[in-house]
């Protein structure tokens, strides 16, 4: 008896903490008690985190080098070269609490952890909570909570990386890069598409390749026993048609700026703010009409309880405030994804303008300028109907899809 009162009572203690970390949670607060590599605690408030802007710079720097396009294992390299301490031997070295046992080589940087940092959404500015449950109280394993299970509170302290950069870099982390047997690399691997079956292309090349006949091709092809075509593109014809493309894409915008915005299918500043307003406004009132709905039927089904208003009367007033609530909240709901789709359009497109006010002048396509502005590149199979081969070339940017130039059709580029 003895022992079922004492897992009686573990059971009920586990119910009541898990009952108090979901009220602070709702309450707005952070469950953890250390802040993230990059962040410190307020002196004189221990719920404030602020910049260790010693850590920040380093973990911009990761951040960076992945869409210069480095895999963790290549930054953690990188950053042992460079003889930056760990984040455990960083916190020690400071004087802060360290959880991990302290390494032996304090320059020696883990892949799993530069992994976990490019991953956090702590570096956003927002708090994320119940990341980590367990099975029962009986277990000290901890598990992985899905996404869908995490509670964010967003814009809790400073952010340390922009919105479209963690994007970015969670796109590339998707695709993750692994080096031939060579131990060459190429900047578009894991960007290009093939446009009839979706599968990735190969990056093919050997020790007796010149640089010209490096090549992409579709994954799914088989010396014609696959499941789809070859869809072959040289490698330094792929860089050229990108590299132009990105050339004139950069200077069109940046003179015309108006115009791209207006071919783009969106409206200008002023006429978007006006427009995002008055739907603002609509959802208001209506939200406020249902909320105002809710207390008149109650009061009019008192008054029926009461005999102040008949059966009938009652049925015929009630009939007629739940259509006119029902007609409301179908409103609502149009209203409410019209306005997250024009915000999502208006915040991506200045997020594209942004990336391109960085660049005055692209001489070179490097890694860091491929990832910022293009998100993929689909290639279509070959055309020698003519005599000739031509093939169709797409590419996709980041924020707003597919370009297409004035005087100039932006999708397709011809490769001899």
């Amino acid at each position: 008896m003895n022992n079922v009162e004492n897992e009686w009572y573990a059971r009920d203690t586990s119910k009541k903490i898990r009952a108090v970390w979901k009220a602070k949670s709702s309450a707005g607060k952070r469950l953890c008690t250390n802040p993230p590599y990059g962040y410190r605690k307020d002196p004189e408030d221990k719920e404030l985190w602020l910049v260790d802007e010693e850590a920040a710079r380093v973990v911009r720097e990761i951040f960076s080098l992945c869409i210069a396009g480095f895999g963790p294992m290549q930054i953690a390299k990188r950053l042992q070269k460079e003889q930056v301490l760990n984040p455990t031997a960083y916190r020690e070295a400071h004087g802060l609490i360290v959880g991990n046992p302290t390494p032996a080589d304090p320059y020696h940087w883990d892949n799993k952890a530069v992994a976990a940092i490019l991953e956090r959404m702590e570096y956003l500015g927002h708090t994320v909570n119940f990341k980590v449950t367990k099975k029962s109280y009986k277990s000290k394993k901890r598990i992985k909570n899905p996404p869908e299970k995490w509670q964010i509170l967003r814009d809790t302290h400073p952010a340390i990386i922009e919105q479209a950069q963690w994007d970015r870099v969670q796109e590339l982390r998707k695709n993750k890069r692994r080096p031939t047997k060579t131990g060459k690399h190429n900047m578009f691997s894991g960007l290009v598409e093939c446009a009839d079956c979706g599968a990735k292309l190969y990056y093919c090349t050997s020790n007796y390749f010149e640089e010209r006949q490096d090549h992409f091709v579709c994954s799914n092809y088989k010396s014609n026993t696959g499941s789809c075509t070859a869809h072959f593109i040289r490698a330094v014809v792929l860089e050229k048609l990108v590299l132009e493309h990105l050339q004139r894409t950069v200077q069109y915008v940046r003179e015309y700026e108006s115009e791209f915005v207006r071919s783009m299918g969106d409206k200008s500043v002023t006429e978007r703010k006006k427009e995002l307003a008055a739907k603002r406004r609509t959802l208001m009132q209506s939200q406020r009409r249902m909320e105002e709905l809710d207390r008149l039927f109650g009061r009019l089904y008192e008054d029926n309880v009461s005999g102040k208003i008949s059966d009938e009367r009652f049925t015929k007033l009630s009939g007629g405030y739940e259509a006119e609530q029902k007609e409301l909240q179908e409103k609502v709901a149009i209203l409410q994804t019209e306005l997250t789709g024009q915000e999502e359009q208006a915040m991506n497109l200045d997020r594209f303008l942004a990336i391109v006010k960085k660049y005055t002048e692209i001489e070179e396509l490097t890694p860091t300028v491929l990832n910022e502005f293009v998100e993929k590149i689909i290639v279509h199979a070959p055309d020698k109907s003519t005599g000739k081969r031509v093939q169709q070339v797409e590419i996709s940017y980041n924020c707003v899809g597919v370009i297409e130039l004035p005087d100039t059709n932006a999708t397709n580029s011809k490769t001899a």
